[in-house]
């Protein structure tokens, strides 16, 4: 089995979903008292998200870059970045280290073409939602991407930092959440990305007959294959 590292803490909530998942993962894979090994650097999401809103990438970048580094220090064979906005600094951080980042969109966008998907609306944090990084990599894999209004952002994003990222979920968000996710049905979306890795706690499939795709679990999946890939050959 290779080694996967984590870079968590953004938010912590999130966190612990991936290593919940991985490790759920790696039993079904393999079985008995199988276990993931994974390496994790949590950092102070505090110290992220004043540097996101005051726009310096650049210092939020070389903080997950140091922790990259650090993790592929104590043998690390790939990595994951535990959230999807921050993958706006993972060339930043690719460069910094030898090992694979698995990135997130990647892995969401092969799993909607896997099922048949193209036109896919996208829920997440306002940079996710508006900024390039992320939505022009799924639409360079070929996806058709619906974001919601102006509104509709502003209500998503202050969901995510004001509640989900501290532990809150409240009945009230989840509405509106399915409210939006309602809009962008009737706009022509046929599944709806869940772009942020806090979204799944407050929304699941349960809620809605429109297909969601939930990229911390999209993600802990890739994580997974490519930790097994080796052991699975070798069996």
């Amino acid at each position: 089995m290779k080694t996967i590292g984590l870079l968590g803490g953004m938010s912590w909530e999130s966190t612990v979903t991936y290593y919940q998942a991985i490790n759920q993962g790696i039993k079904s894979q393999l079985g008995g008292l199988h276990s993931a090994k994974l390496l994790l650097s949590s950092v102070d999401f505090a110290e992220i998200e004043r540097l996101q809103h005051a726009g310096d990438w650049a210092a939020t970048g070389t903080i997950l870059s140091d922790a990259a580094q650090v993790v592929e220090g104590a043998g690390a064979q790939g990595l994951l970045i535990c959230t999807n906005t921050m993958h706006k600094v993972a060339e930043q951080v690719q460069a910094a280290i030898q090992i694979p980042l698995l990135h997130i969109a990647d892995a969401t966008a092969a799993a909607l073409i896997r099922d048949g998907v193209h036109t896919v609306g996208l829920l997440g944090t306002a940079f996710t939602m508006e900024q390039d990084f992320y939505v022009g990599r799924l639409q360079a894999a070929g996806l058709e991407v619906i974001i919601p209004n102006s509104d509709q952002r502003a209500l998503v994003h202050q969901v995510i930092y004001e509640e989900l990222c501290q532990g809150k979920i409240l009945d009230a968000s989840r509405l509106a959440y399915l409210a939006v996710i309602d809009d962008l049905q009737s706009r022509g979306a046929t599944a709806v990305i869940l772009g942020c890795t806090e979204i799944g706690l407050l929304v699941n499939q349960t809620d809605t007959a429109l297909p969601l795709y939930d990229t911390t679990t999209i993600h802990a999946h890739a994580a997974v294959e490519f930790m097994v890939s080796d052991y699975a050959s070798t069996k």
